[in-house]
């Protein structure tokens, strides 16, 4: 039943997608297999429009005070969402998570964790590399673009602007599952996959952005010794 309702959902996002938004993606994820989707998150637009430009069923990790309703709550799980409680590490959120993974299905992570209010790429947070040590699955990382402009946080209605989400190929972390672990893992995977998020938006990732704004004060600050 539950398919059945996430299948109509599908095809509903993607029709005011087509309608409304010029909605378009380039790329897909693997047909197969356990694996985690990444992306970018700037509007509450960005769930529907990622979900709705895959192939297959996906399951969503959200912070769980998005919806305080019980009975929406309860819908919204049955149909794929994960609530995820913020401020501590949601050991019972991960398992669900990596549970599904290993069933062979899709997650979904924003690895920043929540919406950027600017439109820029954030930090990331530990949790896509606790997953990715737990299951080894590939990371599938994924640009959306548009969003942003259409529904910016603090709106409540949206305008029409273009969306596209673009979706890059999978990235294998074998390599570093055997040459790291623990916290130096979790970095590791979080920068790599933020990194190709920001090469397919062509745009600065968090980190190179901090390093610039660090040149630039350092830049001002001999100007003024002058």
């Amino acid at each position: 039943m539950t398919a059945l309702v996430y299948g109509l959902l599908w095809r509903l996002a993607r029709a005011i997608g087509w309608l409304c938004f010029r909605y378009r993606t380039e790329g897909a994820i693997p047909e197969s297999g356990g694996l985690l989707v990444a992306a970018n998150h700037t509007s509450y637009l960005d769930i529907p429009f990622l979900g709705c430009g895959m192939r297959r069923r996906a399951w969503f990790l959200g912070r769980s005070d998005l919806f305080p309703l019980p009975v929406v709550n309860g819908i919204l799980q049955a149909l794929g969402w994960i609530p995820l409680r913020l401020g501590r590490v949601d050991r019972e959120a991960f398992a669900k998570a990596i549970s599904l993974i290993k069933e062979g299905r899709v997650v979904v992570i924003f690895p920043e964790g929540s919406r950027s209010l600017d439109g820029n790429l954030r930090f990331p947070k530990p949790g896509i590399g606790m997953i990715v040590s737990q299951t080894g699955c590939p990371v599938v990382p994924a640009y959306i673009k548009g969003t942003y402009e259409a529904l910016p946080p603090g709106s409540w209605f949206p305008r029409f602007r273009p969306v596209t989400v673009t979706y890059g190929a999978p990235i294998d972390f074998s390599t570093d599952l055997n040459s790291s672990e623990g916290k130096e893992l979790y970095r590791r995977v979080s920068h790599t996959v933020m990194e190709r998020i920001a090469q397919l938006g062509n745009v600065a990732a968090p980190m190179t952005r901090l390093t610039g704004d660090m040149v630039g004060s350092q830049e001002n600050r001999r100007s003024l010794q002058r």
